[in-house]
C-alpha cells in the first residue's frame, strides 16, 4: 500500500513524505534505565509507503524476563539469542537517516538509547514520531486509542499481539492510514527532535529514599533535632559533606539542598557567610547552628510523626501562590494579572469509559434545552486573547468543548475578528464544517441527539477551578494516569512542562521532585515527563507508587523567551488512564494574559481519593522563580 496511493490520497513531498523506521520493542519491565529488551522488530518504509526492510529477533538480556504472561517471552525460549549488542549495528543501519516511528514512541526511544548506550554505541535516530501523540491530534471516534484499538478503526488486520514482528506491521498499516488522516485535517506532524544524549545520562542511579517523617516545623532555640526536620548546610565544613548527610538521613533528618520558609534550622561554620542559603535563612528568620553543636544534636535526634499514605484527616490546601524573594529579603507574592480560581464544587468521578450525562432541566428529557451545545466541540478562530477565551468560556457553559487545534471531533467553527484569514479555514471550508459568527453563542441552535454520531466515551470538560475524584473501581484508584497538555503550534517560541511532588508543607521534598526537560523523570520512576510533539507534553503519574511524604502532584507550564500565554492562546489539559486511554475529562485554560508560568493542574490525595483540579493560574515570573517558591535549590 502507498502513502500516495488514490485511495490515500496523500501528498508526495513534505511532511507526509519521508523514510521511515517503524520500531516495537518487548521488554522486561517498563523502566528503560533498569529493564532489559527482549525482542526488537524494525520494518522501513519509504517516502513512497512501500515497505523497504524488515528485521526482527529475540535478544537475550541476561536477566530475568520479567512478564511472562503478557510477552511470553521465557528464558527457554531467549536461550541461545544474541545479545542486543551483537545486532545493534544491523539495527542502527535501518534507523540512520530515517524517522523512528513508534506507538507510544518515547518509550521504544528511551529503551533503545539505553541499550545502544550499554553497548557503548550512540542511537542514529535525530526524529521520531509516536503514533498515540499522533492520533491524539486527529482524535478518531474509538474507544481508546491502544494499538489494537486503532488497527480495527483503520481496518489493519491484528495476528499476535505483544509480538514485536507482528506489532510492527499494524503499526505501519496505522502509520498509513494515520497520515491519511492527518493530511485531510492539514495537521502538521508530532515530531519530535532527539538530539545525541550523553552515556551518563544513562548510567543507573540508586533511587534517593524520601524522608519517612512530616516536617515539625523549626527548631526551637536550645532544643533537640526531630525526625523529618529539613536541614539544609552551607560552606566549607570539617566532615565530608557526604558522611554528615548520610548520618543525618539514618537518623531520620530530611536533608535538603536549598533554603526555604519550611527550613528547620541551616547548618554553618559561616555565620556570616554571604552564600545565597545563608541569605535567604537571613530573610526567613531561618535558625542557624554550627557544625559542632548539629553533630551534639545528631546523637539525640527525638521522634517524629511518621507519614500517613492515605490520611482520611489530611486536609489538601487550596492552591498557593509561591512566593519569590525581593531586593529587601522579604517575601512577596508573584505577580500575577490572572483572575483568582474560581471555587468550583467537587464532582463525583465519571465511570471510567462512560458518556457523562447532559444537565437536564424540567421537561427536557435530553438535555439540550439547557446545554445545547453537549457533544460538541467547537473551534473558536480570530478575535484578541480576551474575547477568544470569552468565546471559549460561553462554549463550556453550554455545554460543549472548546478545541484548541482542528481534529476529527471538530463539530462546529466560530470566527471572530479576522478569523476568516487563519490558515486552517481553508481546509475547514473542504472539510464543509458548520461556520459561525459570535453571535451565534449568544443562541445556538441544539442539536438532535438521535442523528449525531456520538463517540462511544465523551471526555467530561470541567471548566476553570474544576474538581473531580478520580475513579476507584473496586475501591482503589487506578494507578496510573497521563495528564496530557497540548496547544497550538507556535513559531516564536517554546513551552515547557513540568511538575512538582510536594508535601503537607506544599514544597519539594529534595531537588529531585522537580520533574522537567533536564531531569524528565522522579527518583522512583513514579512521575515523568514525556514528549508527543512540539506541541504535546504529558506528566505520567504512578499514584500507587508515589511516597507516603507526597501529598500533591503540580503540573505547570512556562515559556521559554520573552512570550507570553496571552500570546500563545489557550492551553489544552486532558488526563487519561493509561497511556492509551481515552481521554475521561478535559479542561482549556486560557485566563492567562501577559503571564509567562502557568499553573495548569493538581492531583492531590484527599484521604483514600485522588482528586483532579483544573487550575489555569498565571504569574508573570518565569520557572526558576516557580521552582524556589516550591523550595528547589536553584542557582542565583
Amino acid at each position: 500500500m502507498s502513502l500516495t496511493s488514490t485511495s490515500f490520497d496523500l501528498p508526495a513531498t513534505g511532511d507526509y513524505a519521508r523514510d521511515w523506521a517503524l520500531v516495537d520493542v518487548e521488554t522486561s519491565g517498563l523502566i528503560p534505565r533498569r529493564d532489559r529488551v527482549l525482542s526488537v522488530a524494525v520494518v522501513t518504509i519509504g517516502p513512497d509507503g512501500e515497505q523497504t526492510g524488515e528485521f526482527s529477533t529475540l535478544l537475550n538480556p541476561g536477566c530475568d524476563p520479567g512478564p511472562v504472561e503478557v510477552h511470553g517471552l521465557t528464558v527457554e525460549r531467549l536461550r541461545g539469542a544474541p545479545a542486543f549488542d551483537q545486532v545493534a549495528g544491523r539495527i542502527g543501519a535501518m534507523l540512520q537517516d530515517r524517522v523512528l516511528v513508534a506507538h507510544n514512541a518515547q518509550f521504544d526511544y528511551d529503551f533503545l538509547a539505553h541499550e545502544f548506550a550499554r553497548a557503548r554505541m550512540w542511537l542514529p535516530v535525530s526524529q521520531r514520531l509516536c503514533t498515540l501523540a499522533l492520533n491524539r491530534q486527529v482524535d478518531p471516534p474509538t474507544d481508546d486509542m491502544k494499538l489494537g484499538t486503532l488497527a480495527a478503526h483503520y481496518g489493519v488486520p491484528q495476528q499476535h499481539a505483544h509480538d514485536a514482528l507482528d506489532d510492527t506491521r499494524v503499526l505501519a498499516g496505522i502509520l498509513r492510514a494515520s497520515l491519511h488522516e492527518a493530511a485531510r485535517l492539514d495537521l502538521p506532524l508530532p515530531l519530535v527532535s532527539c538530539p545525541p544524549r550523553a552515556e551518563s545520562q544513562f548510567t543507573p542511579k540508586p533511587p534517593k529514599t524520601p524522608c519517612a517523617y512530616r516536617n515539625p516545623g523549626r527548631m526551637t532555640p536550645g532544643g533537640p533535632l526531630l525526625q523529618g526536620m529539613k536541614i539544609a548546610i552551607t560552606g566549607e565544613i570539617a566532615h565530608a559533606r557526604a558522611e554528615l548527610v548520610g548520618r543525618a538521613v539514618a537518623a531520620g533528618l530530611n536533608m535538603v539542598t536549598s533554603v526555604s520558609r519550611h527550613t528547620s534550622v541551616l547548618v554553618t561554620n559561616e555565620p556570616v557567610s554571604q552564600s545565597a542559603k545563608a541569605r535567604r535563612a537571613a530573610a526567613e528568620g531561618v535558625p542557624v547552628i554550627d557544625e559542632h553543636t548539629f553533630l551534639r544534636l545528631l546523637a539525640d535526634v527525638q521522634a517524629g510523626a511518621v507519614h500517613e499514605a492515605t490520611a482520611a484527616s489530611a486536609v489538601i490546601a487550596p492552591v498557593k501562590a509561591p512566593v519569590k524573594a525581593t531586593a529587601e529579603g522579604r517575601t512577596a507574592e508573584p505577580e500575577s494579572t490572572t483572575a483568582p480560581v474560581p471555587e468550583v464544587p467537587v464532582l463525583p468521578p465519571p465511570s471510567l469509559g462512560a458518556t457523562v450525562p447532559a444537565p437536564r432541566e424540567p421537561g427536557d428529557s435530553a438535555g439540550t434545552l439547557a446545554k445545547p451545545l453537549v457533544r460538541r466541540r467547537v473551534l473558536v478562530l480570530g478575535g484578541v486573547h480576551a474575547d477568544a477565551a470569552a468565546a471559549r468560556t460561553s462554549i463550556v457553559d453550554l455545554g460543549g468543548s472548546a478545541a484548541v487545534n482542528l481534529s476529527a471531533s471538530v463539530t462546529d467553527v466560530v470566527l471572530l475578528a479576522d478569523g476568516e484569514k487563519d490558515r486552517r479555514m481553508s481546509r475547514i471550508t473542504a472539510l464543509e464544517l458548520p461556520v459561525h459568527d459570535a453571535d451565534w453563542l449568544n443562541s445556538p441552535t441544539a442539536i438532535d441527539p438521535d442523528t449525531t454520531a456520538v463517540r462511544p466515551h465523551e471526555p467530561h470538560v470541567m471548566p476553570r477551578g474544576g474538581v473531580i475524584d478520580l475513579p476507584m473501581p473496586h475501591g482503589t484508584p487506578v494507578p496510573e494516569w497521563y495528564v496530557t497538555v497540548g496547544w497550538a503550534p507556535q513559531a516564536d517560541c517554546e513551552i515547557d512542562v513540568v511538575a512538582f511532588l510536594l508535601d503537607e508543607d506544599e514544597q519539594v521534598t529534595f531537588d529531585e521532585d522537580f520533574i522537567f526537560y533536564g531531569a524528565p523523570e522522579s527518583p522512583a520512576g513514579t512521575v515523568r515527563l514525556l514528549t508527543g510533539g512540539p506541541a504535546e507534553q504529558t506528566i505520567a503519574l504512578d499514584l500507587a507508587s508515589l511516597p507516603p511524604a507526597t501529598r500533591k502532584v503540580v503540573v505547570a507550564a512556562a515559556i521559554d523567551g520573552v512570550a507570553t500565554f496571552g500570546t500563545v492562546g489557550a492551553i489544552q489539559l486532558g488526563a487519561a488512564p493509561g497511556n492509551s486511554g481515552s481521554p475521561l475529562t478535559r479542561a482549556t485554560l486560557d485566563a492567562a494574559t501577559t503571564e509567562r508560568t502557568m499553573l495548569l493542574a493538581e492531583i492531590y490525595r484527599r484521604g483514600p481519593v485522588w482528586r483532579l483540579r483544573a487550575v489555569g493560574q498565571g504569574y508573570n515570573h518565569g520557572l526558576d522563580a516557580l521552582a524556589r517558591g516550591y523550595g528547589v535549590g536553584i542557582a542565583d
